[in-house]
């Protein structure tokens, strides 16, 4: 049973945890630095506790803090949400040699993923199906040319201990892949402190599909379909959608199915994504993300499923709620992720929010911390909020979109808005016909005419 709940996050999924944990009778501790001292989420806990300065790295990334958080409050449970510490393993080690439960995976689970290799080889060993690649990490240029005359160009160079398309570089031939490979070391290096990189095959125009999937750690685990993220720009998505356009039942089943079965043979607990590329019916894994993902609203929207609550239980021991065959898959669901970034430069716009109207209606939800004369601070990620739509079909669920961007309002920052006024409005989109360079080839081109 779980007593108290220390949310180790800030921002939208700070305060979506506060609201399930809220709703199963727990009570909520909200942790914040002093530039976040007025955000929703501390104004709405049961308990608020100060844990340092605007730099996260003295503050939401600050271990030592939170533990002394959780001995002031008395919280015996930690959500990590996503970012920050959500796929640290040694502070989910830490919270359990201290007596608190880590709403989340087991740390030796959190570590394997996080290794792009280890993950690579584990997802194989389950029978999950993975991109052509080299045999592990290669450390020289002889070893690079090697792998990538046997994979065939293009080649992928891959940080091990990557994530956002950080050490990640695309090589056509031998001559660009002696550059890459020395590139992606030294921006992984500076970005995870960790220069393994490995190679892969690169895809010429696959789509990015994401299975949800969710573990007992007891060996039970079911899939709640998948998530077409397709629609990005510099490996970050932007758009998000459930069912994707581009699978039928059955392969949705079948690849679902397969990812389920991998986490029983794991004994995996709580919320996990699998990402694939898919392309010309075939999927091929890139990686794990061992936590609640940004877009795990367009699943709970098409399925019924609080996927938050769910971890919350899960930790607390109790089974999953819920059967494979008891789940259900109804309509659409699409989801915008609203930054207050330039729509055209993607320039980040911190600053006081003048006048905020968020849609509303028959289908529609917005997962924001944001408020009327709430100021944005310049020290964390650039995200307003969400817009989810649901409809019975995709066309619905365009429609709605497309009315719902219409009536969202946010003034004195800008917004990225504009840019998805413009996407609900294409053809290509309207179609569903994109893959993941879409994006950044209609903006290069200057696609974007934006409707305001």
């Amino acid at each position: 049973m779980i007593d108290k709940i220390l949310i180790a996050n800030r921002g939208e999924i700070a305060l979506r945890i506060l609201r399930a944990a809220k709703e199963l009778g727990i009570a909520t501790v909200a942790v914040h630095s002093t530039a976040d001292a007025n955000a929703m989420h501390v104004k709405l806990a049961d308990e608020s506790v100060c844990i340092g300065p605007p730099p996260a790295r003295e503050s939401y990334l600050n271990i030592p803090a939170l533990l002394s958080a959780c001995e002031i409050t008395g919280a015996d449970a930690v959500h990590p949400g996503y970012g920050f510490l959500s796929e640290n393993a040694r502070f989910a080690e830490i919270l359990e040699e201290h007596g608190i439960t880590f709403i989340g995976p087991k740390a030796e689970h959190i570590r394997l993923m996080g290794d792009k290799i280890e993950a690579k080889a584990t997802a194989k060993r389950l029978g999950i199906p993975c991109v052509p690649g080299s045999q592990g990490a290669v450390s020289t240029e002889r070893e690079a040319l090697a792998a990538a005359e046997k994979i065939g160009y293009p080649v992928l160079v891959k940080a091990a201990s990557g994530g956002g398309g950080r050490g990640m570089k695309v090589a056509l031939d031998k001559q660009e892949l002696v550059h890459a490979i020395t590139s992606a070391q030294v921006e992984a290096k500076a970005a995870f402190g960790d220069d393994t990189v490995y190679l892969e095959k690169y895809l010429q125009k696959p789509r990015h599909i994401e299975i949800q999937i969710f573990g007992d750690g007891k060996g039970a685990a079911i899939h709640l379909g998948e998530r077409d993220c397709s629609l990005q720009r510099r490996h970050q998505k932007v758009w998000e959608e459930s069912p994707s356009p581009a699978l039928n039942e059955a392969q949705r089943q079948e690849i679902g199915e397969i990812c389920a079965k991998a986490m029983r043979e794991m004994q995996y607990s709580g919320a996990g994504t699998i990402e694939f590329l898919y392309e010309n019916g075939s999927f091929y894994f890139i990686e794990m993300n061992t936590r609640i993902q940004v877009e795990h609203p367009v699943t709970e929207a098409i399925t019924g499923v609080d996927l938050v609550a769910e971890q919350i239980r899960v930790a607390a021991g109790s089974p999953l709620s819920l059967k494979q065959e008891e789940i259900r898959f109804y309509g659409h669901a699409i989801e915008c992720r609203v930054n207050a970034e330039h729509h055209a430069t993607f320039r980040p716009s911190p600053g006081r929010i003048a006048y905020y109207h968020p849609p509303g209606g028959v289908g529609v939800r917005v997962d924001s911390a944001a408020y009327q004369g709430y100021t944005i601070p310049p020290n964390y990620d650039s995200l307003i909020g969400k817009l989810i739509v649901h409809g019975r079909n995709r066309t619905e669920a365009l429609m709605r979109l497309r009315r719902s961007l219409d009536e969202f309002i946010v003034d004195g920052v800008d917004t990225t808005l504009p840019l998805f006024r413009t996407l609900v409005r294409n053809a290509d989109v309207q179609n569903g016909m994109y893959d993941i360079h879409w994006l950044e080839h209609f903006l290069a081109t200057g696609g974007i005419e934006p409707v305001f």
